[in-house]
């Protein structure tokens, strides 16, 4: 084990890094930022559940596949206090943090975030980057910096945001993370409408995991709004189907 570190005091992102890879998952929640966080485990598939969702009006727009509908869940709460392998950060272009999901990620990580955040050199649209979680549940956090709508996405910030879900989960990939969550990229301050959003990000998750359903073990939609989880419950079973 790595000589241990007090991440509150601190100064170097690298060996509080390398301290927090040696511990075992049990050992890490000693310097978590809560005691309230949510295990992966507690959050229920969408197959469990949709049971009995029907699409109305329209077809689903993809078949029935029951794999596919344990590897996502929706949850609405905070994204910050879910023990997951990584937390997707709606970052802006500084990734030094600022308002919105990025500053409480942020705040509740600590200050070594944003120490190795600093090392990154900002991030263009669509792109991603990849910290360690410091005090966070989440092992790591990918930055990801969403298109600035303002309520009418061209079709370039449509690709903007599909790259956003698409390079983080390369990121995953990469770094052999099987479990990551999503805030609502772009729909806050950066005005991409919420519904347009969701198709977005749906169609995406869905193509994504029918080439790479193996790789993962769950991908988590995380909002806090209700008219979110309420756009979410009504989209998931056209590209989800479990009826």
């Amino acid at each position: 084990m790595a000589a241990k570190v007090d991440l509150s005091t601190s100064t170097d992102w690298k060996e509080a890094k390398a301290f927090l890879k040696s511990l075992s998952d049990k050992q890490r929640e000693e310097h978590y930022f809560c005691r309230d966080f949510v295990k992966l485990k507690k959050i229920p598939t969408w197959k469990d559940m949709a049971k009995g969702a029907t699409t109305k009006e329209e077809e689903p727009q993809y078949k029935k596949d029951k794999a596919l509908n344990e590897k996502i869940s929706l949850f609405r709460g905070d994204i910050t206090k879910l023990e997951v392998d990584a937390i997707v950060n709606a970052a802006n272009s500084s990734l030094l943090g600022g308002g919105g999901v990025d500053g409480c990620i942020h705040r509740a990580a600590g200050h070594l975030l944003t120490e190795e955040c600093r090392t990154l050199h900002s991030c263009e649209t669509g792109k991603a980057k990849i910290t360690g979680g410091y005090r966070l549940p989440a092992k790591y956090v990918i930055h990801t910096v969403g298109p600035i709508a303002q309520g009418d996405p061209s079709p370039s910030q449509v690709q903007e945001l599909r790259n956003c879900y698409v390079n983080s989960l390369q990121l995953a990939l990469e770094h052999r993370l099987r479990s990551v969550a999503f805030p609502c990229i772009s729909t806050g301050v950066f005005g991409y409408p919420n519904e347009a959003a969701a198709e977005v990000v749906l169609s995406t998750l869905r193509e994504w995991l029918e080439e790479h359903k193996d790789k993962v073990d769950r991908l988590l939609i995380c909002v806090f709004l209700e008219k979110d989880e309420e756009i979410y419950r009504k989209r998931l079973p056209h590209f989800f189907p479990v009826a």
